[in-house]
């Protein structure tokens, strides 16, 4: 009962991030279970069924809220399937001592991708408006559906961060139109783990904890997404990804380093780890300061053009 109530709240916290950052909740689930000893494919498949129903949910209030990019939702979300569906089958073939650490390591890939893409440059905002190509979208989404079922997560980070660099579509866009999609990824990888490991290698109730947790925030999320400062929310996440799967592999067959060599690490991540919350949350209250000034130079301008007594006399805007 203990460990289904953490799993509860671990889907509500995952879903939480994931609805307003656009990633990170298969890749935060996953990282929980592999580390309490989940088989990775059995870990994967149980995360990819919760996912169908809190993509649904999370697809829903995002449409809801007009996060949503239909035409975007459309040309990723297909390709996605696909390379889903072969990502399941490939991580299904693999035997639990090759595929823990090989998942692992993807896991620390994209976690060290989100924690430097969000710290370091935030969300890029330029060229809004220009229209996503189906010959960028289509490859997108087929290796970010293959990441994403192989590694136990991936769809988000993968795609969430190149949409966003190309700068074409708005980042509560980008997000809900991620997190739409996700809902067919979530089908093709769940059917293919269900052919590669049968139905008997998956937990249903544990997939129900953490739907439920996940249909819990899936509509907070969507309405946090305007309000939340994803730059912190980026290093905060990509720091526990980094930290749970380092931890992982120095601990496996592959390393099994001795414990002066570990804690040295853990010490290193934890201060890199401190670091870069520090500075988003700097850079975060910069940007605010710098968004504020500018404001309130808008509007003395204005009013100094609307009285003519003032020095200015260049009409108001």
């Amino acid at each position: 009962m203990r460990k289904l109530l953490l799993l509860a709240l671990v889907g509500l916290g995952a879903q939480l991030v994931d609805g307003s950052l656009g990633m990170a909740y298969g890749v935060t689930s996953t990282t929980l279970l592999l580390a309490i000893g989940t088989n990775p494919a059995a870990a994967s498949a149980t995360v990819h069924l919760a996912e169908i129903g809190t993509t649904l949910a999370s697809g829903f209030s995002h449409w809801k809220f007009g996060n949503v990019d239909w035409k975007v939702v459309a040309k990723i979300g297909i390709p996605g399937a696909v390379g889903a569906f072969a990502g399941a089958t490939f991580l299904s073939s693999l035997s639990t001592e090759t595929a823990a650490p090989l998942m692992s390591i993807i896991l620390l890939v994209l976690g060290l991708y989100v924690l430097i893409r969000f710290t370091a440059f935030g969300l890029p905002k330029g060229r809004l408006g220009k229209p996503l190509r189906k010959r960028f979208l289509a490859p997108l989404g087929v290796v970010a559906g293959f990441v994403d079922s192989t590694g136990g997560g991936g769809w988000g980070p993968v795609g969430t961060p190149a949409i966003l660099a190309s700068g074409r579509l708005e980042p509560r866009k980008t997000i809900g139109s991620i997190d739409t999609s996700e809902f067919l990824v979530a089908v093709a990888a769940s059917i293919g783990f269900i052919i590669g490991i049968g139905s008997e290698g998956v937990n249903f109730v544990w997939v129900a904890a953490l739907l439920i947790g996940g249909l819990i925030a899936a509509p907070i999320a969507a309405w946090l997404v305007r309000h939340i400062p994803p730059r912190v929310l980026g290093s905060l996440v990509g720091g526990v990804i980094i930290l749970t799967n380092t931890r992982t592999l120095l601990r496996s067959d592959w390393i099994d380093a001795a414990d002066g060599v570990r804690y040295g690490f853990y010490a290193v991540i934890y201060a890199a780890w401190a670091a870069a919350i520090a500075y988003s949350v700097i850079q975060y209250r910069k940007n605010q300061e710098e968004e504020k000034l500018i404001i309130a130079e808008a509007e003395a301008a204005a009013a100094a053009g609307e009285h003519p007594d003032e020095k200015s006399t260049a009409p108001a805007v």
